[in-house]
């Protein structure tokens, strides 16, 4: 009887000691992750639908801290720049310094440096414009518009403010990698293959993905490390009960 009360604290201090690793370990995963986030990510909330249907009005959005330099064609991108008014807005990068943009060829698509590009995050399919327009990017500037192309206010509408209607690349405060709410829409932004075919490709998404899954892993070690104990105890007080008395 001693040799199995010694086998059942040796195996109780031996669980104790794990569930409380898993709860440290699941401490510094979770609280981790948010520290984590809070370094690389801003949160804003869309005021208008020049982004729709990929965000919403009043849709909040996760922005990764990127430096202009990272930018890449088909980036959703948040950006503060005095000609546009100096508040942060939310458009697309479809040019890039030395790129020539054009709307429309003959199938109503934007073409860069004479190549069609497919989007299908328009929020008028095959339309890639109401109206044609011409623009040579010039060096470290960047040519944005928004998805909804009728109600947009973008580089189209600042073309006659010199550069094209570009803004600087320092400009760029971060770049959007996923919608927080509503929940319903929750998810990361897609990045478009349609800019695969040009020099410089697309860029790859943040780190966000990774980030959530260490703030699950940890939640859940908290969660059953703390559970161990009360579980534990349980299990012990029906195993003696089960015990029969001689």
């Amino acid at each position: 009887m001693r040799d199995m009360e010694r086998d059942e604290d040796g195996h109780g201090r031996a669980g104790r000691a794990l569930s409380g690793l898993a709860v440290a370990v699941g401490c510094v995963l979770f609280l981790g992750s948010f520290a984590w986030a809070a370094f690389l990510y801003r949160p804003f909330t869309v005021p208008t639908d020049s982004m729709a249907p990929t965000i919403g009005i009043g849709d909040r959005v996760l922005a990764q801290r990127i430096a202009g330099g990272e930018v890449r064609r088909g980036d959703v991108v948040v950006f503060e720049d005095r000609v546009w008014g100096n508040d942060p807005m939310i458009k697309r990068v479809v040019g890039i310094g030395g790129d020539k943009v054009e709307c429309c060829d003959r199938q109503g698509r934007l073409t860069v440096n004479g190549v069609a590009v497919e989007e299908p995050y328009l929020h008028t399919p095959g339309q890639a414009s109401p109206s044609g327009f011409s623009a040579t990017v010039p060096p470290d500037r960047l040519f944005l518009l928004g998805d909804h192309r009728i109600t947009s206010v973008d580089s189209r509408t600042h073309m006659t403010d010199g550069g094209q209607g570009t803004v600087p690349r320092d400009a760029v405060r971060a770049r959007v990698d996923a919608k927080a709410w509503p929940l319903s829409g929750w998810g990361m932004i897609q990045r478009p293959g349609a800019f695969d075919a040009l020099p410089g490709g697309t860029s790859r998404p943040g780190p966000l993905p990774l980030i959530v899954t260490c703030a699950v892993v940890g939640a859940v070690l908290i969660l059953g490390g703390a559970a161990y104990g009360p579980l534990a105890r349980r299990l012990a007080g029906r195993g003696k009960a089960a015990v029969p008395h001689g």
